[in-house]
């Protein structure tokens, strides 16, 4: 089976009770995250959740298949999740799907793979797997999951305040999500009792904007702007900021500058394709100067350089989560560094 982001939501229940092995993949790895968890969600005895690296599944391709089967001896549920780089788990999976074997359900979401990845080939046309494929979403759409969330949630919302959760969020999804959940407790809100949602109430529950969350911080970074990183850093740690969150938010920022570079060109006018994207309300017009300084320092070669050391990142912060803020400000220092050198 194969899905997108249009389609996703209709088959999500079925793939659930169908599928045994999932496949996330595309630039919008929020999304991709996000399908994983309702899917997750779904399963009809979810049990236990390991945790698996990619990484480790390319060093030991028999781990995957061992630990899915390992569970049915003892006859405890439980599922996967397992966060990996392009194909990292090809091989694995390969292993997995080789016998018949009962296995319990997993769950991949693969940053910076394709549906056309080797690994997304190898399940595409498997009954018992999902290959989901999520293109990086713009305002719009995200303005519309979200007040599809709320009306799910039994909320009353329009499209002013559903933008500005869209918004608040960095187009992550999950971000969104974590926002609904918390204005329908507070508004003690559901389907039996649907609520309207006001401005006061979006205030009283703290609803995180981009002023005061993680665009300032991501646009120092990748701006150049070195000499102003200790303060980002230091109200990163006020804030609170899980570092996971905030570098997730850099590479939302990252995939988006690719898309950008893609429609730029070797020698398109910078400044005309921003204008052309926030008339089409893809971009959002706060957003514009941020973007245009960082896509004439990130393009090309750069702007690969600076995806892998994400990817690489956001792995180091997975692996030793203890130590995650202090890695996180070390990776982002070295960044900075580099964007400066890139006037």
């Amino acid at each position: 089976m194969k899905a997108t982001q249009k389609d996703f939501a209709r088959i999500a229940k079925q793939a659930a009770a169908q599928a045994r092995v999932f496949f996330f993949c595309g630039p919008d790895e929020a999304g991709a995250s996000a399908a994983a968890e309702q899917i997750a969600g779904s399963l009809s005895d979810p049990g236990e959740r390991i945790e698996m690296a990619g990484a480790a599944l390319r060093k030991d391709p028999v781990l995957l298949g061992d630990e899915a089967r390992s569970g049915s001896l003892f006859g405890d549920a439980r599922h996967i999740y397992v966060r990996a780089q392009g194909d990292e788990a090809h091989d694995a999976v390969a292993n997995l799907i080789a016998d018949d074997v009962e296995a319990c359900p997993v769950l991949i979401v693969a940053t910076g793979a394709t549906d056309k990845s080797r690994t997304a080939k190898l399940l595409a046309k498997r009954d018992d797997a999902l290959v989901g494929m999520f293109y990086l979403p713009d305002l719009r759409a995200v303005t519309g999951t979200v007040r599809a969330m709320a009306d799910a949630a039994g909320l009353r919302m329009d499209s002013a305040l559903a933008e500005r959760i869209a918004r608040g969020a960095g187009l992550d999804v999950r971000l969104a999500q974590s926002e609904i959940d918390k204005l329908a407790l507070y508004l003690d809100a559901g389907q039996e009792s649907p609520r309207t949602v006001d401005r006061a109430a979006l205030d009283a529950i703290g609803a995180q904007t981009e002023e005061d969350g993680f665009a300032p911080l991501v646009d120092t970074v990748l701006g150049g702007k070195a000499q102003q990183l200790s303060g980002e850093l230091r109200r990163m740690r006020e804030l609170g900021l899980n570092p996971v969150a905030v570098l997730l938010a850099f590479e939302r920022r990252a995939a988006q500058l690719a898309g950008l570079a893609a429609k730029l060109g070797p020698r398109g006018d910078v400044g005309a394709l921003l204008n052309a994207e926030k008339s089409a309300r893809r971009v959002f017009w706060k957003d514009v100067p941020a973007l245009e300084a960082q896509l004439r320092r990130w393009r090309g070669r750069r702007l690969q350089r600076l995806v892998e050391k994400l990817a690489a990142l956001h792995q180091g912060l997975m692996a030793n989560s203890r130590d995650a803020e202090l890695l996180l400000a070390q990776g982002l220092t070295e960044i900075a560094r580099f964007s400066a050198k890139s006037r």
